[in-house]
């Protein structure tokens, strides 16, 4: 069985909001992936990038505080913010040209907001619906310190344990997840190749690899799989990489187009 991982369907509706879970959900993906990072005021929130700029319109409302950097922005900042206009202008994968998004959810899109964890979360848990949660390498800036035991404890309050994933390409995040919660699932991002991934695994006690796609032969993936371990791949555009994925038997694909991906999926199925 192969699981669908949507990244905020984000060739659909804006990356990291409600609008493009709502989009992965409607498209049939098994579950969603969101990234975390932290406010100025350590709220954990639903951004990709390091900036502001790339993903809303903070250079229009907050002019003077170039380079809009996430930690410097209390959530009452960011909740100022627009983060689903510039998906509307700049149609970053073409299907709004392509006539793949509606004048109703172009219309919607607009005034976006970045959700919380906890609301992202609370959206999950209503719809029964599993959640990878990356958790962004904060390294370096306030409240650093505080962001694993601030997302286990949101998870756990939420009764969330058996729901989530948790990855990050920082593995200290990663043990110390652990050390909090052994019931909690882990998945290690990688992006360089790994000598001996399952080795990796057992030392932080994860239960899935997490590799770029250009990493992933059949032979690694028969490796990690015999021994008990996932391998849920990213990032998955091209139906011919999606294709040789499935050959190979990889547990899990991270895309941005998840209603490419099921299709593929139920038409090799049927």
């Amino acid at each position: 069985m192969l699981n669908i991982a949507h990244r905020g369907a984000r060739s659909l509706a804006p990356e990291n909001t409600l609008a493009a879970a709502q989009k992965g959900l409607e498209t049939g993906a098994d579950m969603w992936e969101l990234d975390v990072a932290l406010t100025a005021d350590s709220v954990p929130i639903l951004l990709h990038d390091d900036t502001l700029e790339r993903t809303s319109n903070a250079r229009q409302i907050f002019p003077d505080r170039r380079p809009w950097r996430v930690h410097e922005f209390s959530l009452a900042d960011l909740r100022q913010l627009d983060f689903g206009s510039w998906f509307v202008e700049q149609d970053p994968f073409g299907q709004i040209a392509a006539d793949q998004v509606s004048t109703e959810d172009l219309a919607r899109y607009q005034g976006e907001p970045a959700p919380t964890l906890l609301e992202a979360l609370e959206f999950s848990r209503h719809h029964h619906w599993p959640v990878n949660v990356d958790l962004k390498d904060v390294s370096g800036t306030p409240g650093a310190a505080s962001i694993v035991e601030q997302v286990v404890a949101l998870i756990e309050a939420l009764d969330m344990v058996e729901q989530v994933i948790i990855s990050s390409f920082n593995h200290t995040y990663l043990q110390r997840v652990k050390a909090l919660n052994t019931g909690l699932t882990t998945g290690a991002l990688v992006y360089t190749p790994v000598a001996d991934p399952a080795r990796l695994l057992s030392r932080l006690k994860a239960q899935a690899f997490h590799p770029h796609h250009a990493l992933v032969t059949p032979k690694l993936v028969r490796y990690l799989r015999v021994q008990g371990f996932g391998v849920n791949v990213y990032t998955v555009n091209k139906e011919s990489t999606m294709k040789r994925l499935i050959e190979a038997g990889v547990s899990g694909i991270f895309t941005d187009f998840p209603q490419v991906l099921h299709s593929l999926w139920e038409a090799g199925d049927s």
